[in-house]
């Protein structure tokens, strides 16, 4: 089961139905990151994963800022604290073998957790989302900001890199010129500049922002899970894929969701000209036996 509550830099809230809502909570901090951070929400991310009552994941911020990235004062602290679900451990980037640990196993780990979850990602951007933040926002699957959020990558400004999969992730939404562009000059843009770039599917008012998000969640969480779940690895699949490997693919996938108790709903409730009932398997009804 998924642990609610707040933890290191973070509150988790289950909304219905199925909605795991964690909120970063560090705002006099602009809501940066340390490697403690990032390991209690590699463990959330988890938990959310196998616990069926969740269904969709959504990231948000307080305060002025939805992440803007590590907190440079604080990001070698590896201890956590009481709130912690994951023991202490080192936190890296203490030499060159430990900053790639560090950087695999955990700042890239999170990234790679957020875009391998089954359930759909949502990040709602309230405001700041730079470096770290940025690509965690990058790696979600539906992104929407309030009209004041800034966006970017400016790692440069630090001599530092991309190092979390900023740069693949923007040249999968932007391509190699653009990303380029983008990373090389340092780019921070407002909420409808990076919609335009394709960075964001939407941008809200501020003050709209959260019930868009829960409006987006929810309607997200009504679908047919397993097929939903199983489109979002195809479509990530075909990226880096052939069309015939892709075929392929989405052949194995549909050999699945063609015999789930949804598929047979759908086509019931099309037949009878009613609204379908989806995810009773997951509610304990009877399309669940």
């Amino acid at each position: 089961m998924m642990k609610t509550g707040t933890f290191t830099g973070y509150d988790v809230t289950l909304k219905e139905p199925g909605i795991a809502w964690i909120q970063f909570n560090r705002p006099e901090q602009l809501n940066g990151m340390s490697t403690a951070i990032k390991r209690n929400l590699i463990e959330t991310l988890t938990q959310a994963q196998m616990d069926h009552r969740v269904r969709v994941v959504v990231f948000t911020g307080t305060g002025r800022a939805f992440c803007a990235g590590d907190d440079l004062k604080g990001y070698r602290d590896g201890t956590g604290d009481a709130l912690s679900q994951v023991p202490p451990i080192p936190g890296g980037h203490d030499c060159d073998i430990g900053t790639y640990d560090a950087l695999r196993f955990v700042s890239q780990k999170l990234n790679t957790t957020v875009r391998e979850l089954d359930k759909l990602c949502i990040a709602a951007v309230n405001g700041l989302a730079l470096q770290s933040g940025f690509s965690l926002a990058l790696a979600c699957d539906f992104r929407i900001a309030a009209r004041s959020a800034k966006l970017g990558s400016a790692t440069l400004r630090f001599g530092l890199l991309p190092d979390e999969g900023g740069q693949f992730l923007l040249v999968q939404l932007m391509g190699v010129a653009r990303t380029m562009d983008f990373l090389m000059r340092k780019r921070m843009v407002e909420a409808e500049q990076a919609h335009a770039l394709g960075l964001v599917h939407e941008v809200v008012d501020d003050a709209a922002l959260t019930d868009s998000a829960l409006a987006l969640a929810q309607e997200l969480a009504q679908g047919p899970q397993v097929s939903m779940r199983l489109l979002k690895r195809s479509i990530y699949n075909a990226a880096e894929l052939s069309f015939a490997h892709a075929l392929d693919d989405i052949a194995a996938k549909t050999a699945i969701s063609d015999h789930h108790p949804d598929a047979r709903e759908g086509v019931a409730s099309f037949k009878e000209k009613r609204a379908p009932r989806f995810n009773a398997w997951l509610e304990g009804g009877p399309a669940g036996h």
